[in-house]
């Protein structure tokens, strides 16, 4: 059973550690979704992993005519919907043979954050959700790799504590936000320093 102190990994790491085209790709979606390391995308790969081989053993299963597996699928496929990863109605096990990565990462809280524009960058998201800034069903969450569930996402918004709840915030997202009106003003400025110049010449 191994040391409880030592828990064990909960996510498999790549094969070969030196392969540049996986590397490549890996931070390139390190980038996109505004992961601290790969480490998330190998647990999203490894979630990911285990519904295909659950779909896949089920499907073997079902050709066989086990009642049993009819009732594991239709439990995997609704617990795929309530992620939001497949549709409500109408996924089957084929469809999450086909899923990929990103379906896995979008469904992070982080992710949904930037999404529903409480932030206005990626990163600021996970900032956001590390100070306790944002709310799920309720509660607090400080998780950005928590899933959101179906169900859930429309409850995601600022912790009613937080100062981010004022329209007014300098660093909160929308167009009442300072940074978004700061410039224009100082472009102004430059170009009407520009003409004396311009005359005096």
């Amino acid at each position: 059973m191994g040391d409880p102190k030592f828990s064990r990994k909960t996510f498999d790491t790549p094969s070969h550690p030196w392969q540049g085209e996986r590397i490549k790709a890996e931070n390139e979606v390190v980038r996109q979704f505004g992961l601290k390391n790969k480490t998330e995308v190998w647990k999203a790969a490894t979630r990911l992993k285990n519904f295909r081989k659950q779909s896949r053993s089920l499907q073997a299963r079902l050709r066989t005519g086990d009642a049993q597996a009819k009732v594991e699928a239709d439990a995997l496929i609704a617990k795929c919907a309530r992620m939001g990863v497949l549709p409500v109605t109408g996924g089957d096990l084929n469809a999450i043979l086909v899923l990929q990565n990103e379906d896995i990462l979008s469904r992070r809280l982080q992710t949904i954050v930037f999404q529903k524009g409480l932030a206005t960058t990626i990163k600021q998201a996970r900032q956001l959700i590390n100070h306790g800034h944002i709310f799920v069903d309720g509660h607090k969450v400080t998780v950005p790799g928590y899933i959101v569930l179906r169900e859930e996402e429309g409850s995601v918004s600022y912790n009613p504590a937080s100062p981010f709840t004022d329209e007014m915030h300098p660093m909160r997202a929308g167009p009442g936000a300072a940074p978004a009106a700061a410039p224009a003003p100082v472009e102004e400025e430059a170009e009407e320093t520009a003409e004396p110049a311009e005359e005096a010449n």
